[in-house]
């Protein structure tokens, strides 16, 4: 399994603009715009396409610096949480990427915190190359909300994604308060699926309403018996009220059928997990799905008490765009 299979299987790409995400500020974006260092799609190269400042580059580049110094940017995350590491892509970046780099975090409610914020140096000077993704773990056991990116001494960084969980402070959400406790802003992931040909799990746990096929799981067409599924982890556990699954813009491809399981508590690796989930009891029994439809249900599921993780079954295969499971905490 590579790096990213294994962040990706364990944490929440914290620096994402559907969390709210922004790159507040950099010394110089001349020849990219800051904003697409947290681009979600792949960074692309495209052959023959200029801007009134130079070469068009998929990230954030500034310019050739002829003074002392080094160019930095400021990325305010979605929500505060726990970095656990970094992914710093500088595809397609070869003879004007930086040689070096190094990262900050803090935790402010300034846009842009000032050097009066506290921050704390996760990483030494690393060494970057050009064209390459370069993966650091980290271990910062304090919720922060800012990633300072320190570049030296310019050059241009295509993607960076920062690695971690969600801090949620649920000392202020009531007892009796309703919330979607899958929800990826509230800690909810995707730990696994067993195909995600056309779309990440971790999609269902997204804001919002997805804007295309793109945004949600979908599997392959399935050309042989059995069904896909994907094993998810909630924020924090709690009793679920009502459950919601939404096909939008899965139309030729949404699932017939779907069932859910649960389980208070998982142990061990993805795989692992995924094996012993076979085995959960029913949370939601099987029933039948539309196309583009959001699928709301309240009568039918069963009281387990308290539960963590669930297992979406999608029958035989295709895409959902969301799952919402609102509920109330239990700690």
């Amino acid at each position: 399994m590579s790096m990213f299979d294994t962040l990706r299987r364990q944490y929440v790409n914290l620096a994402q603009p559907r969390l709210g995400a922004e790159v507040t500020y950099a010394t110089d974006d001349f020849f990219a715009d800051k904003a697409r260092l947290i681009d979600p799609a792949e960074p692309v190269f495209i052959p023959g396409k200029y801007d009134a400042n130079g070469k068009w580059m998929d990230g954030w580049e500034s310019r050739r610096k002829r003074v002392p110094g080094h160019d930095w940017c400021v990325v305010r995350l979605g929500v505060e949480g726990l970095i656990a590491g970094f992914e710093i892509d500088t595809r397609h970046f070869t003879g004007n990427y930086p040689p070096g780099a190094e990262i900050e975090v803090c935790r402010s409610d300034q846009a842009v915190p000032g050097e009066d914020a506290g921050w704390v140096k996760l990483t030494p000077r690393l060494a970057l190359n050009g064209d390459d993704r370069a993966y650091v773990p980290v271990a910062h056991a304090e919720p922060v909300t800012h990633v300072r990116l320190h570049i030296f001494p310019d050059g241009g960084v295509a993607r960076l994604r920062v690695w971690g969980r969600v801090a949620k402070d649920w000392s202020k959400v009531g007892a009796d308060a309703r919330i979607d406790l899958l929800a990826m802003e509230n800690g909810g992931r995707g730990i696994i699926a067993n195909d995600e040909h056309y779309g990440c799990v971790e999609n269902l746990t997204a804001p919002g309403r997805g804007v295309n096929m793109g945004d949600g799981w979908e599997t392959r067409r399935r050309r042989e018996p059995g069904h896909d599924w994907a094993v998810l982890e909630l924020g924090a556990p709690g009793r679920i009220e009502e459950i919601t699954i939404d096909t939008a813009h899965f139309k030729g491809n949404y699932p017939d059928r779907c069932f859910i399981q649960a389980a208070p508590d998982a142990t061990g690796s993805p795989d692992a997990i995924a094996a012993a989930s076979e085995n959960w009891p029913l949370l939601l029994p099987e029933t039948k799905l539309e196309a583009d439809h959001v699928h709301v249900f309240r009568e039918g599921i069963a009281d387990l008490g308290a539960i963590r993780f669930v297992r979406l079954n999608i029958l035989p295969d295709g895409g959902v765009s969301r799952m919402r499971l609102v509920g109330r905490l239990v700690l």
